[in-house]
């Protein structure tokens, strides 16, 4: 009988797919929804220390096998948002996710998270479009060394950290959030993109440059996971461009023990979680694996 269970770490998940940042995820009962649709954990909003109205319209579009956004890290603040994670948590597991700008910010804002009864912090390192945040501060390995120790001495949780593709040194960045104590490595987030208008000569988005999410993106976000695991001993949870079971099989055998799922819910419903997890078992059974853990990273054996 296929076991769905993975382990992060400390943390224990009954089923291997995660609500990824930024997807359903603003309120308490949109968290809950998530719970209750077969997702084993979700991952709340990055959430900010003051509150943020994000880019101004237009901030997101479709393209061709995937979208572009550029958002802007929207939010009600840390404060605000004690009330979103309270409901939430009481319904299942939710991972915090965090947004700032040093290494104090990342650490004060992990602790409210923890206050508030996350079971683990996400460091958004990596958003492509937050001047100031994210990407810009997620491509230094020494910064990133950086805000991850300043966070692990301010909480208890697991730290995860959530890196961009946007680098061509990514196995340093994720050496840096391991020496550091990090507990995990959340890739990838979206990729820098752009959309322009011919008709007016000018590009589309009001931030102009954007992230790129979506199916186009999962080769991306495979070859990132079989980097990662070749680089780090930590666990690694993938995340992009996952739409069904095969899709989430190709992370877990480039060595994720984990994955996330975003434009996914977006397209296909929450069902989807659902749907996923019947497809891994049924393939599980047809195929003699008895755990998740039986098929992370045997694409590298």
């Amino acid at each position: 009988m296929s076991d769905l269970r993975v382990r992060i770490g400390n943390i224990e998940l009954d089923r291997p797919g995660m609500v990824a940042s930024g997807i359903m995820d603003e309120t308490g009962d949109t968290m809950v929804r998530m719970l209750g649709c077969g997702a084993g954990a979700v991952v709340s909003k990055s959430v900010g220390t003051n509150p943020n109205p994000g880019h101004r319209n237009p901030n997101f579009t479709e393209v061709a096998s995937g979208c572009i956004n550029a958002m802007g890290l929207p939010n009600p603040g840390i404060e605000a948002f004690r009330e979103e994670m309270e409901k939430a948590v009481k319904a299942g597991k939710i991972i915090g996710s965090v947004y700032g700008a040093s290494p104090q910010e990342f650490a004060s804002l992990a602790g409210r998270m923890e206050d508030y009864g996350a079971c683990a912090v996400e460091l958004n390192l990596s958003c492509p479009h937050a001047k100031g945040y994210g990407m810009e501060v997620g491509t230094d390995p020494v910064m990133v060394k950086s805000i991850v120790s300043a966070v692990k001495d301010a909480v208890k949780v697991p730290v995860w950290v959530k890196v961009t593709p946007n680098t061509h040194i990514l196995a340093d960045i994720g050496k840096a959030v391991e020496d550091a104590g990090g507990d995990a490595i959340v890739a990838i987030n979206t990729l820098k993109a752009m959309v322009i208008v011919p008709e007016f000569g000018k590009p589309l988005m009001s931030n102009k440059v954007c992230g790129l999410s979506g199916k186009c993106i999962k080769p991306i976000g495979v070859r990132a996971v079989w980097d990662l695991h070749s680089a780090v001993s930590i666990p690694i949870v993938g995340v992009g461009g996952i739409y069904d079971h095969r899709d989430a099989l190709e992370y877990i055998m480039a060595g994720a023990c984990a994955f996330q799922l975003g434009s996914a819910v977006l397209d296909n419903g929450p069902g989807v979680f659902d749907s996923i997890n019947r497809g891994l078992e049924a393939f599980m059974d047809e195929y003699g694996y008895s755990s998740i853990k039986d098929m992370e990273g045997i694409a590298h054996e």
